[in-house]
């Protein structure tokens, strides 16, 4: 029976863990896979729950972490070198940059048969200054030329990797889009948005806008912010924005709130389903433009709960709040980076925007809440284009087929 090693960087919450967590539960039986990562960052949720509900048992490197430390990531290879030789795979897998690395490098010293990596996202733009970003791109180069096959999550990803930034030749990369089980996101959308939308308060003149994700600078919540204020200025229409997440720009965040002259509040954590609310209580938080709920597990009631979902980034790999809003017949709004147009069927199933174009995304952004038909129709075509293209059966059937070639 092959055994596959599945290295992921940090069980944090997000598209990553998710499809470790996937192709570590549902992979076929005739492969035994271990499943090893770091744990989540400081200021950000945490995924045990993810794996708890699937049913994965983890082992946490606690040396692995997600900025660069020298003796921590020496520690790491180290540890990860001890469980190859105790566990003795044929396939290292492993998942995003850092456990790439340590990975990798481990895999290919100890002479491993075949070593894969997932491309989750890359930081070749938008994330480091470019004397700091040439020498990652110089460390992937290297890196690849230990690995036997490089996955990149969408087409344009691919194109990224191979002419774009030159990591690796053509023939050595396949394409395997995400996979995540979306049934949630298409069931009891009419309970979970009269929910989503009693908690906070929401009335039914009201569009509700979210964006999902981590406050962090290379998500540029900064530009959501501005487009809100710009369908403020514009529209007569009642709008609500929801951000939906936490990080380390959050203070920055609200700062700019502030500047625009938008009101802010923000939501107490949820807890649990039905967000620890009674359904005889009164909202959560007063009504304001801007609402911070901080993080919240059950997604899909925020999906359902809105009217359309944005998502602002710099760079992106493969969006799952993008994937899960379509699932859940919302349309959207985006910039136009990364995998998104791979996601996003512009014209469709949303609106995109050049990358930080104020204008743009605002009017983008001001056309969706004016046009009621023309978002109805948007979300009414998301749900056929993510179901069966990003359904976790796709992805662990074709992830098999790549092993088993391999190893052939």
């Amino acid at each position: 029976m092959p055994r596959i090693l599945r290295i992921i960087n940090r069980f944090n919450l997000g598209g990553p863990t998710h499809n470790a967590a996937y192709l570590t539960r549902y992979m076929p039986s005739d492969f035994e896979t271990l499943l090893v990562g770091g744990p989540h960052g400081e200021n950000e949720e945490a995924s045990g729950y993810i794996l708890d509900a699937l049913g994965v048992e983890a082992r946490i490197l606690e040396e692995m972490r997600r900025e660069l430390s020298p003796w921590k990531d020496r520690r790491a290879y180290r540890r990860i070198k001890q469980i190859i030789k105790e566990f003795k795979p044929d396939i290292v897998h492993t998942h995003a940059a850092k456990a790439g690395a340590v990975g990798r490098l481990a895999a290919s010293d100890l002479g491993v048969k075949a070593v894969v990596h997932t491309f989750h996202g890359h930081v070749f733009h938008s994330y480091f200054g470019p004397v700091r970003t040439s020498v990652f791109k110089s460390v992937e180069r290297h890196l690849a030329k230990k690995t036997s096959r490089i996955i990149a999550i969408s087409e344009k990803q691919k194109t990224e990797l191979v002419d774009e930034h030159h990591i690796c030749a053509e023939a050595k990369v396949s394409v395997i889009p995400l996979g995540f089980d979306l049934s949630r996101f298409m069931e009891d959308q009419a309970a979970k948005r009269a929910l989503f939308r009693r908690v906070y308060g929401v009335a039914d003149d009201e569009l509700a806008i979210g964006i999902v994700g981590r406050l962090v600078p290379v998500k540029n919540h900064a530009l959501f912010i501005k487009a809100i204020k710009h369908v403020r200025e514009n529209s007569d229409k009642k709008v609500r924005a929801f951000v939906v997440g936490d990080g380390e720009d959050r203070a920055r965040i609200e700062q700019i709130t502030r500047e625009l002259g938008l009101s802010m509040t923000a939501a107490p954590a949820f807890n649990g389903h039905g967000f620890g609310y009674g359904v005889n209580d009164q909202p959560v938080t007063a009504p304001a433009d801007v609402t911070f709920t901080s993080w919240v597990k059950e997604i899909d009631i925020v999906h359902a709960g809105v009217d359309l979902v944005a998502l602002t980034s710099f760079n992106e790999g493969t969006p799952v709040s993008l994937i899960e809003a379509q699932a859940a017949d919302k349309a959207v709004v985006s910039t136009r980076v990364g995998g998104i147009e791979n996601v996003v069927l512009e014209g469709r199933t949303g609106l995109l925007s050049p990358n930080n174009d104020v204008l743009h995304f605002g009017e983008n952004l001001l056309r969706m809440v004016e046009d009621d038909g023309l978002r109805d129709s948007m979300a009414r075509s998301g749900r056929a284009h993510v179901r069966d293209r990003y359904h976790y059966t796709r992805l662990v059937n074709e992830t098999a087929d790549l092993y088993r070639n391999l190893l052939a």
